[in-house]
């Protein structure tokens, strides 16, 4: 008896010293002042990032065949459901809390469901609700993004448990090292890795999980020899223009300020976007001899990734630079995978894991002098690109190469729960019948 005594005693100290700090954190928050217009700019890049899921939907949905359309798209729609409610409940937590099991993920009891960001204020002057929420979408973008590369060819069930135990394992602690104040990353070298909007955290892992579940799952039934089209191109072209549209949120609002840096990013993602679409219709112009929308938008698509990382530090004409040597890279690997036999289905890898690269790598080479002296003086004395380059490369090293290993454990694991793949007889009737029970147009052979 005396012993239970005891346990309880600590059991309501506990919670009373729990609910004292909430409390005191709440009191401290409200002294803060809420910055309008950052606060504005916020609720606007988070909406514009949200914008960005429908338009990964229609960019994805118009390349596969008439008869996966649907089943495409709700790929990236379901990830808008789960992973927001993983998000509330513990992915911010584990993301943004404080470092707990050595460092591999965070955790604050306040952001559990969060339940102790009712009143509070960040120092940035914008209520922690926003930026929260900000950050949730591209915990639901980034498994989105890793549908890509096994299109036509998934169980839908196998699919949706996937996204839920990756964005928990792979997502969360990435999240955290690299954005998290005590995240390793982040504090890797005098100015840590330089991963301003998700080179990292969210392309290279997307694209690195995407290949790893392609080679998993194995080729689409006849690839490579069976010619596949896109079902509606103009739909993709829209969808690209989405994504544009919705990357000044993705990366000007990660300065999560209305200011001068938000001004930096803004432009530089504009003009790599720029440079990354002239630099594909010029490679296909002299490869092939005709410039397509096709490649027009993918090189859209490369120049938004490689600036991605580097929106935060590079100026305009670092940008044009990285825009065309991303492209070229992505162009160049695009039109090899055939020959590797590797049927990433609609360029993940090859478009977001090659530009992500780049960018998180090459953009040490066009850092402003004013970031430098900062880095400088944060290490007590010199920081030279090289040392930068290192950090950078170890950072893409690790996200890499953790990606890979814990996807595909969980590929095994989902696997054994329910098969991932989907089989010969519904993969030839296609997702949208099958898993769905639905078609995306009144057609009668929708292949």
């Amino acid at each position: 008896m005396r012993k239970f005594k005891k346990t309880m005693f600590f059991v309501f100290a506990f919670m009373i010293a729990d609910n004292l700090k909430l409390f005191a954190n709440v009191i401290a928050s409200k002294d803060l002042p809420v910055d309008s217009g950052a606060t504005a700019w916020m609720l606007t890049s988070t909406a514009l990032v949200l914008l960005m899921v429908p338009g990964l939907a229609m960019f994805y949905g118009g390349l596969v065949r008439a008869k996966n359309v649907l089943g495409t798209m709700m790929h990236t729609f379901v990830a808008m459901g789960i992973m927001t409610v993983l998000w509330v409940a513990v992915g911010y937590s584990m993301s943004f809390g404080s470092n707990i099991l050595g460092g591999w993920i965070g955790w604050n009891p306040d952001y559990f469901f969060l339940k102790g960001i009712d009143d509070k204020i960040m120092e940035a002057g914008v209520p922690e609700y926003v930026f929260s929420m900000f950050q949730g979408k591209f915990a639901i973008i980034t498994p989105a993004l890793i549908a890509g590369a096994f299109a036509e060819r998934v169980s839908f069930k196998a699919y949706v448990l996937f996204i839920a135990l990756w964005g928990i394992f792979v997502y969360n602690p990435l999240c955290h090292w690299v954005w998290a104040e005590d995240g390793f990353l982040f504090n890797m070298g005098a100015g840590g890795a330089i991963d301003f909007a998700g080179g990292t955290v969210v392309h290279i892992s997307a694209a690195v999980a995407g290949l790893v579940a392609a080679i998993f799952i194995g080729q689409r039934r006849g690839f490579p020899n069976i010619q596949t089209r896109p079902n509606n191109l103009v739909m993709t072209v829209i969808g690209a223009g989405l994504l544009w549209v919705g990357w000044f949120g993705f990366n000007a609002g990660s300065s999560v300020s209305s200011s001068l840096s938000t001004a930096q990013a803004l432009a530089v993602t504009q003009v790599a976007a720029a440079a990354g679409a002239v630099a594909w219709i010029l490679a296909e112009s002299l490869h092939q001899g005709k410039a397509t929308i096709l490649g027009f938008i993918s090189g859209i698509l490369a120049g938004l990734v490689v600036i991605t990382p580097a929106a935060g530090v590079v100026q305009p004409w670092g940008a044009i630079i990285l825009g065309f040597f991303a492209s070229m890279a992505s162009y160049i690997f695009v039109s090899m995978k055939h020959k590797f036999r590797l049927d990433d289905t609609l360029d993940v890898f090859g478009i977001h894991g090659i530009a992500a690269i780049v960018g998180a790598v090459f953009l040490v080479f066009f850092i402003r002098d004013s970031w430098m002296a900062d880095a400088a003086v944060a290490n007590g004395g010199s920081w030279t690109i090289m040392q930068q380059l290192g950090v950078q490369i170890t950072a893409v090293a690790i996200a890499i190469a953790y990606t890979a290993v814990v996807t595909l454990i969980i590929l095994f694991v989902v696997n054994k729960i329910t098969k991932f793949r989907a089989g010969d007889i519904e993969e030839m009737k296609g997702l949208d019948t099958v898993y769905h029970g639905e078609r995306g147009y009144g057609m009668l052979n929708p292949n």
